[in-house]
């Protein structure tokens, strides 16, 4: 039989105190699809945020053959990048990689680990796309919605979209489009290595997720936020 469409629901309180979206979990292909498309209607793309004092980062790993998902969540000063907390969960898998659905195979072990922290993040950015994506709602944009946390989408790979190479100049980029939509930006974080893809995840525009994204960057081609979970998510 097949699965039903989850019900979207609207919470003044989610689960870290900011009006978010609630839902169901599907499991199969077709309901999660139908959810994005219902979900990317509640998405904001335009600022809407605290004083930035910290940074979080989220990103996944997998044990176990793909069964056991290793999820860390890092809590950053926003102005020193010092580590201020970090915390890992490790969650049943739900489903298996399905490309363009990520969000329903990460965001239970990203929620489980963000719920650890002693210190909530002010902005996240997340080891993946937000907007950049066929139905406009990545990892990071579903992440935004169902925390109710502001959001920016990282990615290393296109998902989709069409654009220019940008210079070869730390901090110079390219916009990212779609049809006649400009969905992220192609953004050069350092010289002679290849670019990075920013988009905004919710709560947050292009030009403040460039910015923030900036001012998390060292020497390395990723930032502080993503580079703290990767390692932690990877065991490294």
């Amino acid at each position: 039989m097949p699965e039903s469409l989850p019900e979207v629901r609207l919470v003044e309180a989610g689960p870290f105190g900011h009006p978010a979206v609630e839902h169901d979990w599907p499991q199969q292909a077709g309901p999660c699809r139908a959810l994005q498309k219902a979900l990317s209607t509640y998405v904001n793309t335009v600022d809407d945020l605290p004083p930035v004092r910290r940074l979080g980062g989220v990103d996944i790993g997998f044990e176990d053959g793909g069964r056991i998902t290793r999820a860390a969540a890092v809590v950053l000063d926003a102005q020193t990048l010092e580590v201020i907390d970090t915390q890992l969960a490790r969650v049943p898998t739900r489903i298996p990689y399905i490309p363009g659905l990520l969000s329903f195979r990460e965001i239970p072990g990203a929620l489980a680990a963000l719920e650890r922290l002693a210190t909530l993040p002010d902005l996240i950015l997340v080891d993946g796309h937000g907007i950049a994506h066929p139905r406009r709602l990545g990892v990071a944009t579903h992440l935004g919605l169902v925390t109710g946390l502001p959001t920016i989408g990282v990615a290393k790979k296109r998902l989709t979209g069409s654009y220019e190479q940008p210079p070869d100049e730390r901090g110079a980029w390219a916009e990212l489009q779609d049809r006649d939509e400009t969905i992220g930006a192609v953004l050069r974080s350092r010289v002679g290595v290849k670019p990075i893809f920013i988009s905004p995840g919710h709560r947050i525009g292009l030009e403040s997720a460039l910015s923030f994204t900036m001012s998390a960057l060292t020497r390395y081609r990723l930032p502080e936020t993503t580079r703290v979970a990767d390692k932690l998510a990877s065991n490294r």
